[in-house]
């Protein structure tokens, strides 16, 4: 291409294409990656990137060759002007004649040429920065950012309770809200996917993994406590902002839904102000409330549906377990770990007490694996004779004596000897008394959750005695309800991991304690009144 005429339209121009002439997609920006010398383009898409950055426009091929770093930067600007024509074909950079350094009439026909980013050149980088940065996210568990949700709910909280809120301030407190839950869970997923890879790499670097150990236990641990707390007092904050009815939350949606409508470009469609504006509120509002379904099932618990912040405390935990027994089985390793020179040293010694010579060959032969080819087939015949007259090791094979072989194996490469197949092991007898016992447990598990059924509210003292599966299902339930337990929290409710169980927990003011009896000791706390419900029976 000798000029930006002879190109055809400019990429990044505005009309019915954005792609350069012979391309029918503007995808061909992302050519240079798997084009031959992509280090060059992509070194080179570098430079423009952090020339926009310094509000410079535009670059000339010697300010690219310059600003290049040292490891791509060719020895002379020749490549570099090659491959600065390679994306200008591309659609990734604009050229344009460089006519502010001619001086004559020859130099306006040089060509001569300035680039800038085009706008789908720009929008490449910033898909592959945001690749890399994906990529490259570790994600961690954010305390702090519990704290900050919680306070934004507060805050949600207030402003329902005034007559006639600011919208600005309702948005932009739902909106920082959005913000900071979405990069919550986001680093959540990705921590918790770098974690069970460093799980499952430990033996990449062992030494790093153990120093890594203590730290990331600890930082689980303090997470999984700040959890239990803030995630308590986020759900209570969820609940009594749902509210009955359309709640508070519902108001204070409409609200943001009705500003970001207000500020929405005027569509392009047939239909009129009214009825484009009551739509661009109604997908206002709902995404506002797709949002808002997400936090509320990461901090509450629906029937059969266990919240992921739930979720995530139970991964977390069980992500403790499985570092300890990677370091178990690291130190079982290295306590059991051969020594070769001991093993050698071992058996100088051997060969120093045996009694004879014959006896040093055949301790050599055994130890380092001397021996004849195990799949030929020798007869008993065979076998006597050459222990009568041994073969010495000196022998060349083609003056050996020859051994006869089957034919089959000749054949095939396998031998088989004939006889009675070994019988199958007959395991019904163990088949049938594993499904027994799932059958028991599963009944054992069902008769506790029937008796665990309240019916209604009781207090924690008027529960009967219970047995150790019905009082281990108890105690399950018992903890869930109290991990959502804060300072000023008087209700609290929460759903059984598998689903099949509800408790509700309310608070007592007049002081008393409550001894649950079992077979194995009595359990005191204080009373609370507490309504367990069974899910598999449909009960309410």
């Amino acid at each position: 291409m000798s000029s930006a005429a002879e190109a055809g339209p400019v990429p990044g121009a505005s009309g019915p294409s954005h792609a350069p002439e012979g391309h029918d997609t503007p995808y061909t920006v992302f050519a240079h990656l798997t084009a031959p010398n992509n280090d060059l383009y992509r070194a080179v898409m570098g430079v423009f990137v952090r020339a926009k950055e310094q509000f410079r426009v535009h670059l000339r091929p010697e300010e690219v060759h310059t600003g290049l770093p040292e490891a791509v930067r060719p020895s002379s600007a020749e490549p570099v002007a090659q491959a600065l024509e390679r994306l200008y074909a591309w659609g990734n950079l604009r050229q344009d004649p460089d006519t502010e350094r001619v001086t004559a009439v020859e130099d306006f026909y040089r060509r001569r040429h300035i680039y800038q980013l085009t706008r789908e050149g720009e929008a490449a980088e910033r898909a592959l920065a945001a690749y890399d940065d994906a990529l490259g996210r570790t994600g961690s568990l954010q305390t702090v950012a519990l704290a900050d949700i919680a306070t934004q709910l507060r805050a949600l909280l207030e402003l329902a309770g005034q007559e006639g809120p600011d919208e600005a301030v309702v948005h932009l407190t739902l909106l920082g809200l959005v913000e900071r839950f979405t990069e919550l869970a986001d680093n959540a997923r990705a921590f918790m996917g770098s974690l069970q890879r460093t799980i499952d790499l430990h033996d990449a670097d062992v030494e790093a993994f153990l120093a890594y150990k203590d730290r990331l236990i600890s930082y689980l641990e303090r997470f999984i406590g700040d959890l239990i707390t803030r995630g308590g007092e986020i759900a209570a904050l969820l609940t009594e902002l749902d509210g009955p009815g359309p709640g508070p939350a519902g108001d204070l949606l409409r609200t943001a839904a009705a500003r970001e409508a207000a500020d929405a470009a005027p569509g392009t469609g047939d239909h009129g102000g009214a009825a484009a504006g009551g739509e661009a509120f109604e997908e206002a509002l709902e995404r506002w409330r797709r949002r808002w379904e997400g936090l509320r099932s990461w901090f509450l618990s629906a029937p059969g549906s266990p919240a992921q912040a739930q979720r995530l405390r139970v991964s977390a935990r069980g992500a403790v377990p499985q570092l300890l027994r990677v370091v178990s089985v690291i130190n079982e390793r290295r306590t059991g770990r051969s020594d070769r020179s001991a093993d050698f040293r071992t058996l100088a010694r051997w060969f120093a007490e045996a009694p004879d010579d014959d006896a040093r060959h055949q301790l050599w032969r055994t130890a380092f694996a001397l021996h004849s080819s195990r799949h030929l087939t020798v007869d008993p015949a065979t076998a006597d004779r050459r222990e009568r007259e041994p073969v010495a090791p000196t022998t060349p094979w083609a003056e050996a004596e020859p051994i006869t072989i089957s034919p089959r194996l000749r054949r095939t490469g396998s031998y088989e000897r004939r006889g009675r197949s070994r019988k199958v092991i007959d395991r019904s007898s163990e088949r049938r008394y594993l499904a027994e016992l799932a059958h028991k447990q599963a009944r054992e598990i069902a008769d506790a959750r029937a008796r665990l059924a309240t019916g209604g509210r009781v207090r924690l003292s008027d529960l009967d005695e219970l047995d150790p599966v019905a009082f281990g299902l108890f105690l399950q339930l018992l903890g869930d309800a109290l991990s959502r337990w804060g300072p000023e929290t008087t209700r609290a409710s929460a759903t059984s991991n598998d689903g099949t169980m509800e408790i509700h927990l309310s608070a007592l003011s007049d002081g008393r304690t409550a001894a649950v009896r079992t077979s194995d000791g009595t359990f005191h706390g204080p009373d609370h009144l507490v309504r367990i419900v069974d899910l598999t029976e449909g009960s309410a």
